[in-house]
């Protein structure tokens, strides 16, 4: 579904953020990217959404080239980013949020199926649909900045640090929201500083370094690897 080779990434054509970087995601698995902060793992996400571009390497997205694509063209082709920190907009409602996230629906009745999809996996969001964005709790942000995501019916859900802040149990609720995601058919590249979190996940994963990628290997694997286990873990 999505291919990286040898990606490369520089801020003012100076600073070099990305070298090198090859990655594979298939169709229906969760992927990880786990690394100190730093490491440009952000800075990835960003590029494959074309917000960011390189400058050098390829990105496909289902078999598409997509440095000449704009980045809201990618997300009509499926491939939709849920940024770190959320993102949302605080005076608007919840029900204006996910309106923003749906203005690929073809009308009004696509745009409700649309609607009751998202609220059928988040029922708190059609209980809170009045209620401003910037009121909610932090899980309640995190469901509406994914909800807002699945609301252009993504093929890819690119998602970033999406437990920052959160208590335990609603990193839990948020860990078994996303397993159903993907059980959905979502294919979800997950960067998450929660290393153990992210290694729970995935099927696979990749270790970003100083923008290199260090280490790949199935997720399982890794949570069994003594560095990784010392580096990321705690143990």
């Amino acid at each position: 579904m999505l291919r990286i080779k040898d990606l490369n990434v520089h801020y003012k054509k100076v600073i070099q953020a990305l070298r090198g970087v090859s990655i594979e995601v298939n169709e229906g698995e969760i992927v990880a990217i786990i690394g100190p902060n730093g490491a440009g793992k952000t800075t990835l996400l960003m590029t494959i959404s074309g917000i960011i571009r390189q400058t050098s390497g390829t990105i496909e997205f289902l078999g598409i080239r997509t440095d000449k694509v704009a980045a809201h063209a990618l997300i009509r082709l499926g491939l939709v980013q849920v940024p770190q920190g959320r993102m949302l907009f605080p005076q608007m409602t919840v029900f204006e949020n996910l309106e923003m996230g749906a203005y690929v629906a073809r009308g009004a009745k696509d745009m409700k199926e649309r609607l009751e999809e998202v609220y059928s996996f988040f029922k708190v969001l059609e209980e809170r649909k009045r209620q401003k964005a910037g009121t909610l709790s932090g899980g309640e942000q995190q469901m509406l900045a994914i909800g807002r995501a699945l609301m252009a019916r993504p093929k890819l859900l690119l998602l970033d640090e999406p437990s920052s802040g959160l208590a335990p149990l609603v990193v839990k609720e948020l860990a078994s929201r996303l397993t159903d995601l993907r059980e959905r058919g979502i294919t979800i590249l997950l960067v998450e500083q929660n290393a153990s979190l992210a290694l729970r996940l995935a099927e696979r994963a990749y270790i970003l370094e100083t923008g290199s990628i260090v280490m790949s290997d199935r997720a399982s694997n890794l949570a069994k690897n003594g560095q990784v286990r010392k580096s990321y873990l705690g143990v």
